[in-house]
């Protein structure tokens, strides 16, 4: 606990030190929380796992809901629900021979439509749209800190251990022969997939953080085949979302969230339109 103190004072006092205003401060959020988002969503859209992405930023609602409760931070809650489907999504997944699709989504429902019991139970005036929405103002000190460790996690362990990743994704037996340990490796990256999106959460919420961890990687795969060609391009569509989202959502009056996910969504479509139109040989 002394040490929580030590590392949340010096936090904040460099916070202080770089004096940021709305934008600035909206901008480092979106931008710590889309990018490694977006490495993550080059290796879903190559396992097929879009719906395992969609199923885990659901699955944390009974997490945010019982934190509610139980008056403790909402992220807490939220890392402690994605853990327990990352486990159960596994465990069962391994053991039952079912596709990893089937197993997310009867596990996500279960624990979805727990979230919504809990949330009718609630004897309260307080909503939880931002749960949903997201709602960037609620993002205080210490969940940046949380969101900047969380950042460097998943980006250190992407960065580290891609090429066995891809591996796994491509060829199991290949990856087993060359004594990679594939459970491993499979857990690990559905525990970088549930961080994610408990970050994801307080920017775009629970129900448009598929978006952030699905649109990028699938834009970078219809223009480029090499997986560092894909992971760079995938960054760079969320850079340039992050922050174009940031500047429309402020000029615009319009929600954060929603508009960053908007950008990914018109870059898309202008990556699919040049691909279209490479087919066609209008574009060399």
């Amino acid at each position: 606990m002394v040490a929580f103190d030590f590392v949340m004072t010096n936090w904040t006092w460099l916070l202080q030190q770089v004096p940021l205003d709305f934008v600035g401060h909206a901008s480092l959020v979106a931008v710590l929380i889309s990018v490694p988002a977006a490495m993550l969503s080059c290796l879903l859209v190559l396992r097929g796992w879009s719906l395992t992405g969609d199923a885990i930023s659901h699955a944390i609602f009974p997490g945010v809901i019982l934190a509610y409760l139980l008056s403790v931070p909402f992220l807490v809650g939220a890392l402690v629900a994605s853990v327990v489907f990352a486990v159960a999504v596994g465990f069962i997944q391994s053991r039952s021979g079912l596709k990893m699709d089937t197993v997310s989504g009867i596990v996500f429902s279960g624990m979805f439509g727990l979230g919504m019991v809990l949330h009718a139970s609630i004897a309260s005036n307080v909503h939880l749209d931002h749960i949903f929405f997201g709602d960037i103002l609620s993002i205080d000190d210490r969940d940046l800190l949380v969101i900047t460790a969380s950042a460097i996690v998943i980006i250190g362990c992407i960065a580290c251990k891609r090429r066995d990743l891809l591996l796994c994704a491509f060829d199991k037996v290949q990856a087993l022969a060359v004594g990679l340990p594939v459970k491993f490796l499979h857990y690990e990256l559905l525990l970088l997939l549930a961080l994610s999106a408990v970050i994801s959460l307080r920017v775009v919420g629970c129900v448009l953080a598929i978006a952030v961890l699905i649109i990028p990687g699938a834009t970078a795969c219809l223009l480029f085949r090499s997986f560092d060609a894909m992971l760079l391009a995938s960054i760079c569509v969320a850079l340039f979302s992050s922050l174009g989202g940031v500047w429309f959502s402020f000029y615009l009056d319009t929600a954060l969230g929603p508009t960053v996910v908007l950008c990914m969504t018109c870059i898309f479509i202008l990556a699919f339109v040049i691909r279209w139109l490479v087919r066609l040989n209008f574009v060399k």
